[in-house]
């Protein structure tokens, strides 16, 4: 019988099988494509059979047989396919092979591995984000379609392209040398970072967040957090998600309307949170190295530390972005450095600031620099040269929430003018 309760588990489940599933079934059969294929149609026949007959005893050894049977459907047709060309050529009787039996093992580390091969530096972002949802996540491409709102089929192309490139690659299915795992582990992180960002304030529709992806992007970096426990970027990273999304709740307003940090009301930010975000920075950056993400999440928690707008640490949050600084040149990092300036020194310094990055040209597609200076404007008195440039960022936001925040801004600065 169905019911929401067993459906209530029966989501999370998959998901955390589905990665276990592909690897073994990977490592066995040396295929990814196939292996993907064939754990997508196990994952799917358990989202149809389950709610109705129940939860098998061994849900994972059930993913591994439908995934197995399929595989074995594909190495009988890959032999079958073969022989018939050997018996062309040499002119003998077909003999079809055996099938393939028994269970493949599960080793832990498979998951990791699957991230390396889904995050590899060959692929692009769009691809790699689409390849690990679907097969570290256990997303189907209708799911992911829906979450970055984009056609079924853009998303079924991108999973594609990522295969052959992994294919053609020939990346092995085992864990990389010390050397290659570092910069695949980056790959890794900075893809999460990625689909979190779009959940957390996606880039285009109605909604200014999307739950499902940030909630994911957390899930998986937890996964990898438990694969990987002394990493501190790793951990850096999740302390990042966690501090930012404990705010999720007070960032909209009952229409869905955006509410910006210094407006929120902070009694709604999710303590539990905010303590686990707060206390795995504080042990990661007492560790030794420091990398990016602990950065972003030290600044996460001044912020998140802070009971009111006006106690926030500004003079630590500007030293951490100094730091930062020093590290990349990421113009986002940039523009969030010159608003830290501008808290301490005045909206003239961080205007100041601002000027290089109006030459960046990864800055020319985006908002937010207009968006920013704007602000920095506003708070300098300079309403005219504000309200135009709150217009210019309206007009080149894809988000409905942002662009109707910003040209209600430039609207009260006019009556404020006239």
């Amino acid at each position: 019988m169905k019911s929401t309760r067993l459906d209530s588990r029966i989501e999370p489940l998959l998901r955390e099988m589905a990665p276990q599933v592909l690897g073994a079934v990977v490592r066995r059969y040396r295929n990814f494509a196939a292996s993907e294929d064939a754990v997508q149609e196990a994952l799917i026949a358990a989202a149809a059979q389950w709610p109705r007959d129940g939860i098998p005893d061994n849900p994972r050894g059930w993913l591994l047989q439908v995934a197995q049977r399929r595989m074995i459907d594909v190495v009988r047709s890959e032999v079958a396919r073969r022989d018939r060309e050997a018996a062309v050529a040499a002119e003998t009787p077909i003999v079809v092979a055996p099938a393939l039996y028994g269970e493949p093992e599960v080793d832990p580390e498979d998951t990791l591995v699957l991230f390396f091969m889904c995050c590899h530096p060959a692929l692009t972002s769009a691809s790699a984000i689409a390849l690990t949802l679907r097969a570290v996540g256990g997303l189907t491409t209708a799911e992911i379609a829906k979450a970055f709102l984009v056609p079924e089929a853009t998303i079924a192309q991108r999973i594609s392209r990522a295969k052959q490139a992994i294919k053609t690659s020939r990346v092995p299915f085992s864990m990389p040398d010390v050397d290659e795992r570092a910069q695949r582990l980056s790959s890794v992180l900075h893809v999460l970072y990625l689909v979190f960002n779009e959940g957390y304030t996606t880039s285009s529709g109605a909604q200014l967040h999307r739950t499902d992806l940030s909630n994911e992007a957390i899930r998986l970096t937890r996964d990898v957090h438990k694969l990987l426990p002394e990493n501190t970027e790793v951990a850096g990273l999740l302390a990042l998600m966690l501090l930012t999304d404990a705010r999720r709740a007070a960032r909209a307003g009952p229409n869905g309307e955006l509410i910006t940090l210094d407006e929120q009301d902070r009694s709604l930010w999710d303590a539990t949170a905010i303590a686990e975000g707060v206390a795995l920075v504080s042990s990661a950056l007492s560790r030794g190295s420091v990398g990016e993400y602990q950065l972003l999440a030290a600044i996460a928690a001044v912020h998140d530390e802070a009971a009111r707008a006006e106690d926030t640490d500004w003079a630590q949050i500007h030293a951490l972005y100094s730091v930062l600084m020093r590290m990349t040149d990421n113009p986002m990092v940039a523009l969030n450095h010159a608003i830290a300036i501008a808290m301490v020194r005045g909206p003239e310094a961080g205007l100041e600031l601002l000027k290089p990055l109006q030459e960046d040209e990864r800055m020319r597609s985006s908002h937010r620099l207009d968006a920013v200076r704007a602000h920095l404007l506003e708070r300098a008195g300079d309403r005219v040269a504000a309200e135009a440039l709150y217009r210019a960022a309206a007009t080149r936001t894809t988000s409905v929430p942002e662009r109707n925040y910003l040209a209600m801004k430039a609207a009260r600065l006019r009556e404020i003018g006239s």
